[in-house]
């Protein structure tokens, strides 16, 4: 565990700052735009995550595999495959940032976006999916960096796109009052930066890596593994946001005030949100990078512990988080009925995101190993069998603004089914049971 969370630190450092983009946006609008532009800043991000989440996804397959062969110490194999990570970065990059674009209009109809919040939504949306390209380009390096076992290279990157987009939101909504188009185009413009300097860095902390500037070559190979590991993960993770898209469907059609109080809220439960990915990411390296070396034993005693500790540091945060929410909410906005909403929401999600996080740490435990087609099932089922079908029930028969009652019940669900393969899966007890 302290080889964990030596490796988990940098993690929750640099996810505090990702963090900080989403809040400070939120924060500089609700200050300086008013509540429909608040409530477009909440529902725009949600498109622009169902599409990247896939390319993401293949850029945790890069993590698990490049954490293998660092285990395995195949340096050939470690630079075949920065090779072709870059190679995907625009392959798929730059699609996706031109069709984002152009489908925009299409994906808010869908999502039943209110007039009185369509023009900035649609302003937000479309400039972000301009920094596709970026964010695939510095997830993917991020990859490939934990997959090597450098954790705080990451943060310095972010310290650096962190304090560019607080400056840029500053100048571009306070100074030049471009409202949402100036936040967007501020998280932009520090994607990238934050995609260039790791690019920087990896060249010259890894040289053995070769990693391009331009792609150059691909190795077939290397890709059909990417894809065979990440896209069940990343097409999981689309599924996810594209579940977050109906129920952010749900949370627009009960009005703009219940809209921005989901969207201040989310920045609040955020916070204790945070130990989950770093811990997750811990558990992803730590499973890839010692099943690769066959180290058996060392895999046996984090398995269960990890997510255990994982959860419990998720509760006591959420705990501490609540007992100061509204102190926090009201710095984002000083509007009763959103603040009544968004307490509403914290309260719920804070209480109960520690099912989630041991969830999600034996997820990542499996998936390290390769494991990934029951993870993936219990996600599209926790999902679309369990966490959707309750919010609709709950819109339809109760009350729409209690919505978020959907996610407890989803994650508990989770939980059970994932404390459930370590039980009964006998390919996870071979691989336990197998001596190093």
């Amino acid at each position: 565990m302290k080889n964990v969370f030596l490796f988990a630190v940098p993690i929750i450092l640099g996810n505090i700052l990702q963090y900080l983009y989403t809040t400070v946006d939120t924060l500089v609008i609700g200050n300086y735009g008013g509540k429909t532009s608040l409530a477009a800043v909440g529902t725009s991000s949600q498109p622009v995550e169902v599409l990247l989440c896939i390319f993401l996804g293949i850029g945790t397959g890069v993590s698990i595999l490049v954490s293998q062969y660092v285990g395995a110490r195949d340096i050939k194999r470690m630079r075949r495959a920065a090779d072709t990570a870059a190679f995907f970065v625009f392959v798929c990059g730059i699609p996706l940032c031109v069709i984002g674009y152009f489908a925009v209009p299409f994906i808010l109809r869908c999502m039943g976006v209110p007039k009185d919040t369509w023009d900035a939504a649609l302003i937000y949306t479309r400039i972000v999916f301009l920094g596709a390209p970026g964010n695939i380009g510095y997830n993917m390096n991020a990859g490939i960096l934990r997959g090597m076992g450098d954790s705080k290279a990451s943060l310095g990157f972010l310290v650096v796109s962190c304090i560019t987009n607080i400056v840029l939101d500053l100048l571009f909504v306070a100074v030049f009052r471009m409202d949402v188009g100036g936040v967007a185009l501020a998280t932009t413009i520090a994607m990238y930066l934050s995609w260039f300097i790791s690019i920087v860095y990896i060249r010259k902390k890894f040289p053995e890596l070769e990693l391009p500037w331009l792609p150059k070559t691909f190795d077939g190979n290397e890709l059909k593994q990417f894809i065979m590991i990440g896209l069940p993960i990343g097409l999981n993770n689309s599924l996810y946001s594209l579940g977050h898209v109906a129920i952010q469907t749900l949370v627009n059609a009960q009005g703009s005030a219940f809209m921005a109080g989901v969207s201040v809220a989310g920045r609040v439960t955020g916070m204790s949100n945070i130990a989950i990915t770093a811990l997750s990411s811990a558990a992803t390296t730590f499973s890839g990078q010692n099943y690769g070396a066959g180290n058996f034993d060392r895999l046996r005693k984090g398995y269960i512990k990890i997510p255990v500790v994982s959860g419990a540091v998720t509760l006591a945060a959420g705990l501490l988080v609540l007992s100061f929410r509204m102190l926090v909410l009201r710095i984002f906005t000083r509007d009763e009925s959103v603040l009544m909403y968004a307490d509403r929401y914290v309260t719920v999600l804070l209480l109960s995101q520690w099912f989630y996080a041991i969830f999600n740490g034996i997820i990542c435990i499996v998936n390290g190993v390769g494991l990934i087609r029951y993870t993936t099932a219990v996600n599209i089922l926790m999902l679309w069998a369990v966490r959707i079908p309750s919010a609709y029930i709950i819109d339809r028969y109760f009350d729409g603004t209690y919505i978020m009652l959907c996610f407890p019940i989803s994650f508990c669900f989770g939980m059970i089914m994932m404390i459930g393969y370590y039980v009964f899966s006998k390919k996870w007890k071979d691989i336990i049971s197998t001596v190093s």
